[in-house]
């Protein structure tokens, strides 16, 4: 079967759809049709051509979510190019991220400036910096380039070429590039639009990095698919959020759970949801189910709880548009008809709604870029190993249960995490985050609470998850801490979570 590339998915809606909205920028209030942002990424193309770009070659991309990130990104790809997706989390080692795909030309926001200096020697492959946002010292204005091009016409067809590059977030180890191919990504995200309903009348917005996979799958992709117009915000503002959901007419959001918890908060303190939203879709860690009933029944908003990784190109699993069935309610949803999911332990599936590994056939990565030894490990005879705990319904809905990495062995057996931090965020509406390490004596539950909460301290949450029933009474502790460390994809950092508060590493 013939794949389109992604591309040509959009040279397809811009043939289709010129004058139709595609991408709308909130911060400035700016939007590209269709056939706007094909000839820009047109013109980027040739760009990226004349400073000696082709195929199989890094595109480097550093910069906040906007329309030039999503312009240099499609011009890429035109080129059978791979964009190289750098978070601007990662300044203060920035060169190790840079060296470790090793990009020709690095597209970034003026606002890095200071750490490209700092490290500019030690970035030996880049032969160009292009800046979005004008010239500066040893690099070149990005927007005159483009509007002194003329247009590429012709495509990289092969949808079997590598086509973005993504770091995986770090949570629970060193990053790694993991490289999808045009054909994967085209594939998963057109079974995404359908299993969410998406249609052309919807209207997205989102502030998720870009530099992690999951808004390009979730957000970006699926809208090109359905012809939707994409709201793209540069930073996270509950508020800001808010307005512009009700301004525009938002009606879909892909965002994580510590977005969706400020929305829920925003919300609250307006009395409503902001209308007409009615989809939300959380992505990159696992959601608690007191949020996703919140938004249920408090906001009336349908939850999408969603699981993947940067080595998929899409999703394991993802719930339907749906509220679903009380026993049902933890799960994150059904695997997607891409691909074929599958519970193993040491190669071997487990009965059903036993625990074991969650693994995968088919759409999934082309490898991690530069290092073959950890692609063998991770795809190893036939599957893609997700190094996640998980267990299956008879329904086929997943259930994830943390990284193997995370378990904790006690005396007294093996203890999970989430299942407790689930129970901590349901025993009091104060806590935030939560986070589950080992300690010297036993599993260490790390909270962070929320910044208006009620003052609550480590004993009394303690207390009250104990009288919570069925609770795993081998919890031992908890601290409590002001702000809890993230990734530079925005999920929690259980590295530096078990290395500060904890013992052992991942």
């Amino acid at each position: 079967m013939a794949f389109a590339t992604l591309s040509t998915l959009l040279s397809t809606q811009a043939a289709r759809n010129p004058d139709r909205p595609f991408l709308r920028w909130s911060d400035r209030n700016r939007t590209m049709t269709f056939a706007e942002v094909d000839d820009a990424a047109a013109r980027a193309a040739a760009v990226l051509r004349s400073l000696g770009i082709g195929t199989g070659d890094r595109v480097g991309l550093l910069a906040h979510n906007g329309l030039d990130y999503l312009v240099a990104m499609f011009g890429a790809w035109r080129l059978g190019a791979i964009s190289a997706h750098i978070s601007v989390m990662t300044g203060h080692e920035l060169a190790d991220y840079v060296n470790a795909c090793t990009p020709k030309v690095l597209v970034y926001t003026h606002d890095l400036f200071d750490a490209i200096e700092r490290d500019r020697a030690s970035m030996p492959s880049i032969d160009h910096y292009l800046c979005m946002d004008g010239a500066q010292p040893g690099a070149t204005a990005w927007g005159e380039l483009l509007g002194a091009a003329d247009r590429l016409e012709e495509h990289s067809t092969d949808a079997s070429l590598p086509a973005h590059l993504s770091f995986t977030s770090g949570s629970t180890g060193k990053p790694k590039g993991a490289v999808l191919a045009h054909e994967s990504t085209v594939r998963a995200s057109a079974c995404i639009a359908e299993r969410l309903r998406l249609t052309p009348d919807d209207l997205t917005l989102g502030a998720t990095s870009p530099a992690s996979s999951y808004g390009l799958v979730a957000h970006w992709l699926p809208g090109l698919h359905r012809g939707m117009c994409v709201g793209l915000r540069k930073a996270w503002d509950p508020a800001a959020v808010y307005d512009d959901i009700v301004a525009q007419g938002v009606t879909y959001l892909a965002s994580n759970p510590p977005q969706l918890n400020d929305l829920l908060a925003e919300s609250r303190r307006r009395g409503s949801a902001p209308s007409p939203l009615r989809l939300v879709v959380s992505g990159g860690e696992a959601v608690p189910s007191a949020l996703k009933a919140a938004y249920f029944d408090e906001l009336g908003v349908t939850f999408c709880e969603s699981y993947g990784q940067s080595e998929l190109g899409g999703f394991v699993a993802l719930a339907r548009p749906t509220r679903p069935a009380d026993e049902l309610f933890g799960a994150v949803g059904e695997p997607l008809p891409d691909k074929d999911v599958r519970v193993l332990h040491e190669g071997v599936e487990v009965p059903i709604g036993e625990p074991g590994e969650l693994c995968i056939r088919g759409g999934f990565m082309w490898g991690y870029w530069n290092d073959p030894a950890r692609t063998a490990e991770t795809l190893r005879d036939g599957w893609l190993h997700t190094g996640d705990l998980g267990r299956m319904a008879p329904t086929g809905h997943v259930t994830t249960l943390g990284r193997y990495g995370e378990r904790i062995q006690t005396p007294d057996g093996l203890v999970l995490p989430r299942p407790i931090e689930e129970a901590l965020c349901a025993v009091s509406a104060s806590v935030r985050h939560v986070a589950v390490v080992p300690a010297d004596d036993g599993p260490r539950a790390v909270v962070a609470l929320w910044p208006d909460a009620v003052p609550t301290n480590a004993e009394a949450l303690l207390l009250a998850y104990r009288d919570r029933p069925g609770a795993d009474q081998r919890l031992v502790s908890v601290v409590v801490i002001d702000e809890m460390p993230m990734t530079s994809t925005g999920k929690l950092d259980r590295v530096r979570l078990r290395r500060d508060y904890g013992v052992g590493e991942f």
